[in-house]
């Protein structure tokens, strides 16, 4: 007899709504989401997708190719978020405007229950997004059935979804852009530019970010590349940066959230000071 893949307690979480709206961002955790809901459950599925500057044009054409594939019914809206001017000024609580945009422009659209893919290791991070999720009543399955993200990766893996179970994590490419800089569209494209192109140069890299920093545009990779492919990485990197007016500091060592400036005594759930 073979096993379900999916816990039953993820199902039952689901099953609660007759209905959900699944907010797919094109990573791994809501992609898997979506396809539990729509495949495992018997909730109805309405996928919201935010075609944005900020989030990467594979992504999008991730969500818009499984939804043709698999079936899903797709909503693809503009959540505003550069119309924010609290937002552009990119401060520690950024993703709280961004994600608070986003859930209300769902519920005024859709008027459903709303999900997000924030799974158990989520919680332990800065996550702005949450706060701006308790907000608007998301609900999160993942963490109601005790997922983390390893589980997602494998429960992508266990569903035959294999291009998700290999995609290495892609949060928006505001990311990119250090805690204090204006967050614009030319920004963005640029950083999206720069990393589409020096991606062919590092097919082993497990990650790669264009940084937008006080000094000026640093990439960071895992691993780095060594000699030759350095300098090839490095003299793209300055060629690029020179063409857009911007300043080329070199290469480093990928490092997670290197680009999000905040006070260490910052609360991991919804950043109010700790002191």
């Amino acid at each position: 007899m073979t096993t379900d893949p999916v816990p039953a307690r993820l199902v039952e979480t689901i099953e609660r709504f007759s209905t959900l709206a699944v907010a797919v961002s094109g990573g791994v955790d809501s992609m898997v989401l979506a396809h539990v809901v729509h495949d495992r459950t018997r909730t109805r599925l309405v996928a919201f997708h935010a075609a944005s500057p900020a989030v990467p044009a594979a992504a999008t054409e991730r969500v818009r190719a499984h939804a043709h594939r698999f079936g899903w019914q797709l909503r693809v809206v503009d959540a505003g978020e550069l119309d924010d001017p609290t937002y552009r000024a990119n401060p520690v609580d950024r993703c709280f405007f961004c994600k608070s945009r986003l859930y209300g422009r769902i519920r005024s659209v859709a008027g459903l229950p709303t999900a997000s893919g924030t799974n158990l290791d989520d919680l332990g991070d800065y996550r702005p997004g949450l706060r701006a999720a308790e907000d608007h009543q998301v609900v999160h399955p993942f963490v109601e059935a005790g997922l983390a993200k390893r589980d997602v990766y494998a429960l992508a893996a266990a569903l035959g979804l294999d291009d998700l179970a290999a995609l290495p994590a892609q949060p928006c490419l505001a990311s990119r852009i250090e805690t204090g800089h204006v967050v614009d569209a030319p920004t963005l494209a640029f950083v999206e530019r720069v990393e589409t192109a020096l991606a062919p140069l590092l097919p082993q890299a497990a990650h790669l970010r264009c940084r937008v920093t006080a000094a000026g545009t640093v990439v960071e990779a895992d691993p780095l590349p060594a000699n030759d492919e350095s300098e090839a990485v490095a003299s793209l990197a300055a060629r690029l940066c020179d063409e857009a007016g911007r300043i080329f500091v070199g290469l480093r060592p990928y490092r997670r959230g290197s680009a999000f400036l905040r006070p260490a005594s910052t609360d991991a759930r919804d950043g109010r000071s700790m002191q």
